[in-house]
C-alpha cells in the first residue's frame, strides 16, 4: 500500500516527517515533498500549500507522476459549535463539501445543482458533496478511538467536512454552515482533494486535529499546537493499522 500524505503547511507534517525513515526530498513544480517509509509502506509527504486552488495543484502534479493506493490529508480544522467537539479532538471526514460553490439569491444561498453544471461528471454528478469510502472511514475512527484508552482521551468523530475559502470567524456563519451540510467541522483544503481523488478514482481519507470552535473569532482560544499533535498522531496509526479492502 503506498500513501500519499497531504498537508496544507510544513507544522502540519513536522512530526510525520521526523517518522519517515530513508527519507529524501524532492521539488516538483515548487512543491516540496519527501518520500520514504512508515511502517513497511512507501509514503509520500506532500506539502500543498494553504486552500483549495494549492491543493488541487499539488496533488495534480503528483496524481500524474504516480498513483498511490490512497490519499490521506491531515491537519487542523475548525469544529462547529454543533459538533460538541472540543480543541485537541479529532474529526474523521464521512464526506467533503464545498461550502461556498453554489447561487446567493434574494431568499439565501443555494448549493451547486441550482446552476445544474456538475463540477465534475464520472458515473455520477458530483456538486458541492464528495462521499467518502464508508469501510475506510469506520477502520480510521476505530484505529483512533484506540490510541487513547484513559479519562484525558479526545473525542473521535466522523462526520461531513465543509472546506472553505474564508475561514468562518462568525458564530452565526458556522451555525448556518453546520446546518446546510450537517457538518461537524471545516477547513480550507479538503474538498479539492476528495474532488481530484474522485476524478482519479483514487481511495481518500481526511483527518483533523481541532484547533478552534466555529464561533465569533477569538485567536487567544484556539490551541494549535495540541491540533498538530493529535492530527499526526492519528494519521500515523492510521498508515500503521489501516487496510484496503
Amino acid at each position: 500500500m503506498s500513501i500519499l500524505i497531504l498537508t496544507a503547511t510544513a507544522f502540519e507534517q513536522e512530526a510525520l516527517l521526523q517518522a519517515i525513515q530513508q527519507a529524501h526530498q524532492e521539488t516538483v513544480a515548487t512543491r516540496k515533498t519527501t518520500c520514504g517509509t512508515l511502517f513497511g509502506h512507501p509514503v509520500r509527504l506532500l506539502e500543498t500549500g494553504m486552500g483549495a486552488v494549492n491543493t488541487a495543484h499539488a496533488l495534480t502534479i503528483t496524481l500524474e507522476r504516480e498513483r498511490p493506493t490512497l490519499v490521506l490529508q491531515t491537519g487542523i480544522g475548525g469544529a462547529y459549535l454543533t459538533s460538541e467537539l472540543n480543541k485537541g479532538d479529532i474529526a474523521i471526514a464521512t464526506s467533503e463539501n464545498y461550502g461556498d460553490l453554489g447561487v446567493l439569491t434574494p431568499t439565501g444561498w443555494q448549493p451547486a445543482e441550482t446552476i445544474g453544471i456538475p463540477v465534475l461528471q464520472t458515473d455520477r454528478a458530483y456538486y458541492n458533496t464528495f462521499p467518502l469510502n464508508p469501510n475506510l472511514v469506520t477502520q480510521a475512527e476505530t484505529i483512533v478511538r484506540n490510541l487513547h484508552r484513559d479519562a484525558l482521551a479526545p473525542t473521535v468523530l466522523s462526520g461531513p467536512f465543509v472546506t472553505v475559502q474564508q475561514c468562518s470567524g462568525r458564530t452565526d456563519t458556522g451555525n448556518a454552515l453546520a446546518a446546510q451540510f450537517n457538518a461537524i467541522c471545516e477547513n480550507m483544503e479538503g474538498a479539492a482533494a476528495a474532488h481530484l481523488c474522485a476524478l482519479y478514482n483514487i481511495p481518500f481519507l481526511e483527518v483533523r486535529g481541532i484547533s478552534n470552535l466555529v464561533e465569533d473569532r477569538n485567536r487567544d482560544a484556539w490551541n494549535i499546537p495540541l491540533a498538530i499533535r493529535r492530527s499526526q498522531q492519528a494519521t500515523q496509526a492510521i498508515i500503521e493499522h489501516l487496510e484496503l479492502r
